[in-house]
């Protein structure tokens, strides 16, 4: 898995980027637009599909390791209640790297999202910027 920050900075490439075409967007041509447009859907499309991928993936393995996880928990409470002292300490860093690990793939997840907001943002304002365009020749014609 990749870090998070490398995570959040391809985020912040994506988004600037989307910030750049649509400038370009606004410039060009009409059928330019829509090609653009129309990577625009292919890419948030892939975006979404990967989020849902990523949480059927997740769902997957959380239900087949939800056992082992009650079993390892109910483990460790009863070491924990038999060596309270001894035990405390390794209880906690295993609860916190278990935690760690959770708010890791949370923010990952986040970025995932994101990522796919960014790309519908994208979409979003072509689209608009079509739009505007079919508008403004909509009243020279008229």
């Amino acid at each position: 898995m990749k870090l998070l920050s490398e995570q959040l900075a391809a985020m912040s490439v994506r988004a600037k980027n989307v910030e750049v075409a649509v400038a370009a967007a606004e410039k060009e041509a009409h059928d330019k637009i829509e090609a653009r447009l129309e990577k625009a859907r292919l890419a948030a499309t892939a975006a979404v599909e990967k989020v849902n991928q990523d949480l059927k993936s997740t769902r997957d393995s959380m239900a087949r390791d939800w056992n082992t996880v009650k079993a390892k928990v109910a483990g460790d409470m009863n070491a924990l209640k038999a060596r309270v002292t001894q035990t405390k300490r390794g209880l906690d860093v295993k609860v916190a790297d278990m935690r760690a690990d959770d708010l890791e793939w949370e923010a990952a997840f986040a970025i995932d999202y994101a990522n796919a907001a960014i790309e519908q943002a994208a979409m979003a304002t072509l689209d608009a910027i079509d739009a505007r365009m079919a508008a403004a020749k909509a009243k020279s014609v008229a």
